[in-house]
C-alpha cells in the first residue's frame, strides 16, 4: 500500500511539473521577455538569453514593443539617478 501512494504522489508531482512549462507563444510572454532583454542589456546590467518564439506573430509583436519599452525604462531610470 506504501507503494502505491508512493507512485501516485510521484505520478502527481511529474504531471503537476509538465505544466510549468515555458512554451507560451502570447504578446504578453513576447512583451516580458524583450522588456527584460531591452532594459537588461541598454543598462549593462546583464546579457539576457530567451529561447523566443519567433514563429508566432504575437509573441514577436509583444516581445519588440517590450524590448522598446525596456530600453526607455532604463533610460528614465538612469535620468532619475537609480544607476
Amino acid at each position: 500500500m506504501k507503494t502505491l501512494l508512493t507512485a501516485t504522489l510521484l505520478v502527481l508531482v511529474a504531471m503537476s511539473l509538465t505544466g510549468c512549462s515555458n512554451d507560451e507563444k502570447t504578446y504578453d510572454a513576447g512583451y516580458s521577455d524583450g522588456h527584460a532583454e531591452g532594459y537588461n542589456t541598454h543598462c549593462e546590467i546583464r546579457g539576457t538569453l530567451i529561447y523566443g518564439h519567433w514563429d508566432s506573430e504575437e509573441y514577436t509583436r509583444g516581445y519588440h514593443q517590450g524590448k522598446k519599452r525596456g530600453v526607455e525604462n532604463c533610460i528614465q531610470d538612469r535620468k532619475n539617478g537609480k544607476f
